[in-house]
């Protein structure tokens, strides 16, 4: 793909992002044409249904959640990378499930899923998983946690998350981070006493 090809697929994608979560369903090609600033036959030349931008719309999103995790991983507390994760991903919940939502009707497990969105997926839940084992190797996470219990809290708070409230969805990732904790200190400066 020549260069400036590929600056407006992104262009495309990103525009897309904002589309999709701010409209769902309801979302246009015609508006994400106009916020990507670029022709509606720019962005049928990459994707050639709205569906296939859909679809490339929520892998491009998991990779990036997954690269954010993966990044945090680094971390040489892994108990304050696994907070750091769990608040970027609860922040970056509706977004998320929005595009979810958006994809044809699929299982728990991703059955009925394209084969790249099922990939996207399965590397954001291994690298989820991967930062809860981190964090239970040092005592920072409940042993008896397990990536499904924290995806489930993580699409919980998703559901009850307005973009909007900044404030209140700390505090309850505060209380969340409390409950996977081992002990309060396990999540590092979060826990005010």
């Amino acid at each position: 793909m020549r260069r400036d090809g590929a600056a407006n697929r992104e262009k495309v994608l990103l525009a897309a992002e904002h589309v999709f979560a701010e409209k769902g369903a309801a979302a246009s090609t015609d508006e994400v044409a106009r916020r990507a600033g670029v022709s509606i036959a720019t962005v049928f030349r990459n994707f050639a249904t709205k569906q296939d931008l859909i679809e490339a719309t929520a892998c491009r999103y998991l990779e990036k959640l997954t690269d954010q995790a993966l990044a945090l991983a680094e971390s040489p507390d892994p108990g304050k990378a696994f907070a750091s994760l769990l608040r970027t991903l609860a922040a970056a919940g509706p977004v998320k499930m929005t595009l979810m939502d958006l994809l044809p009707p699929h299982d728990d497990d991703g059955q009925g899923l394209s084969r790249p969105v099922t990939e996207a997926a399965d590397a954001f839940r291994s690298a989820l998983n991967g930062a809860l084992h981190r964090a239970q190797a040092v005592g920072a996470a409940r042993s008896d946690v397990t990536g499904d219990d924290v995806s489930l809290l993580l699409r919980a708070l998703a559901h009850a998350t307005d973009l909007s409230e900044g404030e209140a969805l700390d505090r309850a990732v505060g209380i969340v981070l409390d409950g996977l904790g081992a002990s309060p200190r396990g999540w590092g400066d979060r826990h005010d006493g």
